[in-house]
């Protein structure tokens, strides 16, 4: 497999990727996109898959969330995994597992132990709700998860029924801030040259996601409903249908308030008692909502857009996903990134969202096939041709 060998902010490290479903595998993605070197285990053929996995090895979610990673097959419940796990540990600066809290101690996986074999390793665990406390022992589901942090108590219409989001929030914001976790700790361990427990739970990171909303509570003892598309302090800001589609507005405050008064060509409309401040708009979100709409239906979303830009008001379209890759920033900014399948020919990508200028992400492979870097690993890790010979005889890799 092509490595990045000597390019990329993170070559120097190696991440073993234990690692299943999106959570995981979204915090691995981010360091191998910038060079580290990821040996995702696997286990083999011959062991059940359970739900590892997000599809099929090469439909796109797997694609999309193991790009630029080697694969190592291991059966962990085996008792001489520990023969490949150990020496591989040694090499490693991250593990990254999400099993739940009880499994890593069985598999011999946890935190005191690895520190063993390798102090200066840092553990990543992520968990669905935490390491500890009562519900320890729950799996962790991105839809639960979203209930039980609020936001779909605050998402869709104000009579309407709770609402999920349209993509496993939950699990990607949990996974951003594994990565973060983890080059935190690679950082401080230039200091202390000692490793460290990373910890993230989806019920906190869900929670976090939750940020003003959260905070409106903490702080305020506000416990906010569902307003739809409605912002729920700021108004106007919502989604008005135009002639041909929709089109979403972000005029909060009075400065911006104004200046869509006058891109709609109702320069009096921002003198209305019922609208005069933001408090006041908000009070009165459906009689504004009301006029806004039907001005709105007499433009298309695109001539709206042209104009409220003009304007300096925040705006812009709804798209569908086929609309989102054809819009011209998405396209100038390279969004979509290409790379070779060995079957499918050239797929593209979600492209590495955090752009650096002298070392950037780069997406050079797609999702090896699985213990395609078995032989190579073994061999660098010092096992002897027999005693590879018996592990793959065995089943253990």
């Amino acid at each position: 497999m092509l490595r990045m060998i000597g390019s990329g902010a993170l070559n120097r490290f190696r991440v073993v990727d234990l690692s299943q479903v999106r959570a995981g595998p979204t915090c691995v993605k981010q360091l191998a996109d910038f060079g580290a070197d990821v040996i995702k285990v696997e286990p083999p053929d011959s062991v059940p898959r359970g739900e590892l996995y997000v599809g099929a090895r090469d439909d796109s979610d797997m694609q999309n969330l193991h790009r630029n990673k080697r694969s190592m097959t291991l059966n962990l419940k085996s008792p001489r995994a520990r023969e490949v796990l150990l020496p591989l540990v040694r090499t490693a600066d991250v593990v990254v597992e999400n099993f739940r809290p009880d499994v890593k101690h069985r598999l011999g996986l946890d935190y005191d132990s690895l520190r063993q074999i390798n102090p200066r390793v840092i553990l990543v665990s992520i968990s669905g709700f935490g390491q500890d406390g009562p519900y320890r022992e729950r799996p962790g589901f991105d839809q639960v998860l979203q209930g039980m942090c609020g936001l779909m108590s605050t998402t869709g219409e104000p009579d309407g029924s709770p609402m999920r989001a349209g993509a496993a929030v939950i699990d990607v914001t949990a996974g951003l801030y594994a990565a973060l976790g983890a080059m935190t700790a690679l950082l401080e361990r230039e200091q202390s040259g000692q490793g460290q427990w990373v910890q993230i739970s989806l019920l906190h990171a869900g929670i976090g996601l939750m940020d003003f909303q959260a905070a409106r509570y903490l702080a305020d003892g506000t416990v906010a409903g569902r307003v739809g598309n409605d912002h729920p302090t700021s108004m106007p800001t919502s989604a008005y249908p135009t002639r041909d589609g929709y089109l979403n507005v972000g005029a909060g405050g009075d400065h911006q308030w104004r200046r869509l008064c006058q891109a709609l060509g109702q320069p009096s409309l921002a003198d209305s008692p019922d609208f005069l401040s933001d408090p006041d708009r908000v009070r009165n979100r459906a009689k504004l909502n009301h006029l806004l709409s039907e001005l709105f239906r007499t433009g298309t979303t695109e001539e709206w857009v042209a104009r409220l830009s003009e304007a300096d008001v925040p705006c812009g379209p709804i798209y569908t996903m086929d609309q989102v890759f054809a819009d011209p920033q998405v396209r100038h900014c390279r969004i979509a990134a290409p790379v070779m399948h060995p079957r499918r020919g050239e797929i593209r990508v979600v492209d590495q969202v955090v752009q650096l200028t002298r070392t950037p992400a780069r997406i050079v492979n797609t999702l090896e096939d699985k213990g395609g870097s078995n032989d190579d690993m073994l061999r660098e890790l010092g096992l002897s041709a027999e005693t590879i010979d018996e592990l793959r005889a065995q089943q253990v890799v």
